[in-house]
């Protein structure tokens, strides 16, 4: 048993698709008066059809007023640390507290390629990736950064402007090298989606973030540990991922934190966004809450 007793947070991932950004930013909006802490953006900037990440969380951020937005996640090779900081650091002043920075090394080599990024081995995107969480750290706290390595020439950049709450700093990880990175630099871990990594498949990658982190002296408890959850709620059938009604999901997921160490979710629906939305956000958070927080009194 993993439960790591985080204040259980709960997101929606929505859908950068140019033809249906109207109805994203009404969810968007509808996210905004719901229980939902985040909505989430993924960042997959070579697919002709995805609006630029980065400029449409800011229209989204100026048409709500309370919910938090995630980058899931944010891909370093095509957003080098300094402009990613400045970005966030941007976002971070624009709408205080509503940002959280989630990251990751790029896993598709030749679509960064075609879009003029370098062409980098595995074990390059590793280190160049935690290096990176480095300078972002420091250009996020306004330091000079300077880095002049086998994967940054930064000459000297005297970071700025400082958000004035601070951007929390997550990572996408899969593979026991980026895991022990997450262990090492990151505020928290970033699971792909459940059929990518599968429950049982959770307990391993756990153990290497929290080694990784005491060997580093970090205490693992202080990381986050995110899962995207791909699914539906209701009758659905024919798909991947977790589907079944709200007892399902509501079980399930407070299985999850309580066995696996999860704290957060990002539901990414298979069917109808703004229906499934309202149903996570009405009755599945709610439910989650009230359950783990009994059986955590009980423990």
């Amino acid at each position: 048993m993993t439960d790591y007793r985080h204040p259980l947070q709960f997101g929606m991932n929505l859908n950068p698709d140019v033809d249906l950004a109207d109805e994203t930013i009404r969810i968007a909006q509808a996210a905004d008066d719901s229980v939902l802490d985040f909505v989430g953006l993924q960042d997959h900037p070579y697919q002709p059809g995805h609006l630029d990440t980065w400029t449409f969380l800011t229209r989204l951020s100026a048409q709500t007023k309370r919910v938090a937005f995630l980058t899931d996640v944010l891909d370093l090779q095509l957003r080098p640390p300094t402009m990613a900081a400045k970005a966030a650091a941007t976002l971070g002043v624009l709408a205080p507290g509503r940002l959280i920075l989630g990251v990751g090394g790029g896993a598709f080599t030749d679509a960064i390629a075609g879009m003029g990024g370098r062409r980098r081995s595995r074990a390059e995107m590793v280190a160049y990736t935690e290096e990176s969480l480095h300078v972002i750290r420091a250009a996020l706290a306004g330091d000079d950064v300077r880095l002049l390595s086998g994967h940054h020439a930064i000459e000297g950049y005297p970071a700025g402007p400082v958000p004035p709450a601070a951007i929390p700093l997550w990572l996408g990880a899969q593979g026991p090298k980026m895991l022990g990175v997450t262990g090492r630099a990151a505020d928290g871990w970033i699971s792909p989606l459940n059929i990518y990594v599968k429950p049982e498949e959770v307990p391993a990658k756990q153990k290497i973030i929290d080694d990784a982190a005491r060997a580093a002296g970090r205490d693992p408890a202080r990381i986050r540990r995110v899962y995207n959850v791909l699914g539906a709620i209701g009758r659905y059938r024919g798909g991947q991922g977790l589907l079944g009604d709200v007892r399902m999901w509501t079980d399930t997921l407070t299985d999850w934190v309580l066995e696996l160490g999860f704290d957060t979710f990002i539901f990414w629906p298979l069917t109808d966004h703004r229906a499934q939305f309202e149903v996570f956000a009405a009755e599945v958070v709610p439910a989650v809450r009230e359950q783990v927080e009994r059986i955590r009194a009980q423990r």
